[in-house]
């Protein structure tokens, strides 16, 4: 099960950032359940369209995963979000819950990276 919900959670995001957002969403999103990003109204067909906007916005953005974790119905990523080519990026959680195949609630925070960095260890 851990496996099966990474992979969904992986391709999910992939799609997203490949701007396939509709198709990721009708393949992997119940879009009866929710999201907790304080920024966007409730509802996962508004997160939606947040993304289409941000992506209209950024039409280079890139994630790298730098951790995957599994356990139960719950997936976390720790990623890198570059806006921009040339960009340092956000350091960025993402925390999906998964019932039956489909996300069907997902929380997300990120840290922009500062260039001038004081920690050695960096954000990843």
């Amino acid at each position: 099960m851990t496996a099966e919900n990474k992979r969904i959670v992986q391709e999910f995001l992939r799609m997203v950032i490949a701007r396939d957002i509709d198709a990721a969403y009708e393949k992997y999103v119940n879009m009866s359940g929710k999201h907790h990003n304080v920024y966007f109204p409730a509802g996962f067909a508004a997160l939606r369209e947040a993304m289409k906007q941000n992506h209209a916005q950024f039409p280079d953005t890139k994630l790298t995963f730098k951790h995957l974790i599994a356990e139960g119905d719950l997936v976390v990523t720790h990623s890198r979000v570059q806006h921009k080519p040339g960009d340092i990026g956000v350091a960025v959680v993402h925390l999906f819950r998964i019932a039956n195949g489909k996300i069907v609630e997902m929380w997300d925070c990120g840290m922009e990276i500062p260039r001038d960095c004081p920690n050695g260890d960096g954000a990843f």
